[in-house]
């Protein structure tokens, strides 16, 4: 078992930026990928940023240049810093670790609003 615990979203306006942080505890197998996805009201979860254990990074083409997720290995915690946020960036932002095992963080809201 893996649990997830995020923290760090929060109500922002446009522009502005956010840093999401999930630190995972349990059974670290490697390698794993860890990553974030969103779910805004009335849409499908979908994928924002994932991350290996290996430091290979994914993004989704809405976010690839203004999101950078990383990662302390050592730390088992996976970091979104989300710069230039917009409005339609408003969802739950779920934090996923994935080794032989999904496993989802409980979500924590990011608002973009003025």
């Amino acid at each position: 078992q893996v649990q997830l615990v995020e923290s760090g979203g929060g109500l922002v306006q446009p522009g502005g930026s956010l840093t999401l942080s999930c630190a995972a505890s349990g059974s670290i197998f490697k390698p794993n990928s860890m990553g974030w996805y969103r779910q805004a009201p009335g849409k499908e979860r979908e994928l924002v940023a994932r991350i290996i254990s290996t430091g290979s990074t994914h993004y989704a083409d809405s976010v690839r240049g203004r999101f950078t997720i990383s990662r302390d290995n050592a730390k088992n915690t996976v970091y979104l810093q989300m710069n230039n946020l917009k409005p339609e960036d408003t969802a739950l932002y779920y934090c996923n670790f994935f080794a032989y095992d999904t496993y989802w963080g409980q979500g924590t809201q990011v608002t973009v609003s003025s």
